[in-house]
């Protein structure tokens, strides 16, 4: 017997609340990292570039942060109101955005680590790289991926 629209909603939203733990676990550990960061040793040795990653790292992971928590938020105000769809759908840009900002986060504290040990040259160059890894595994990869459903399922081989 095939889904109701509901069922897929409530299916849709769950496999999203999942997603979420997830990603929101990861920011949430470089967001307590970024937030410690000022109160280390070492800190006061930290150059006015650094300071400004620092500072796009620190606000990127609270966007993160509050656009991945949003969509609990959310449900809570339109709970038992039969906007399921609105929710999913809401939830699913949040998720998204969230995404991007965690993004911006993770490159910048790569950018802000490796620029106080190395040179700036190859920071920026770790920092670039980790950028294209992310939007290769995020975004491009499923991409490709995304219109494989119409094939038949290949299934390994053990040979």
């Amino acid at each position: 017997m095939p889904e109701t629209r509901k069922e897929r909603y409530e299916r849709n939203f769950a496999d999203l609340l999942q997603e979420l733990r997830v990603a929101q676990t990861g920011v949430q550990i470089l967001f307590a990292f970024l937030l410690t960061l000022p109160f280390s040793s070492g800190f006061e040795r930290v150059t006015p570039f650094q300071k400004d990653v620092y500072v796009v790292a620190l606000l990127a992971a609270a966007g993160a942060a509050a656009m991945l928590i949003a969509p609990v938020a959310y449900h809570r105000v339109l709970f038992q109101r039969g906007r399921k769809a609105e929710l999913v759908w809401s939830a699913h840009r949040l998720a998204s955005g969230g995404l991007v900002f965690m993004l911006v986060a993770m490159v910048s504290a790569v950018l802000l680590i490796t620029d106080f040990i190395l040179d700036r040259w190859v920071a920026c160059l770790l920092s670039a790289v980790t950028g294209v890894w992310f939007v290769l595994l995020w975004l491009v990869l499923p991409l490709l991926r995304r219109d494989d459903r119409d094939q038949p399922e290949k299934k390994p081989t053990v040979e």
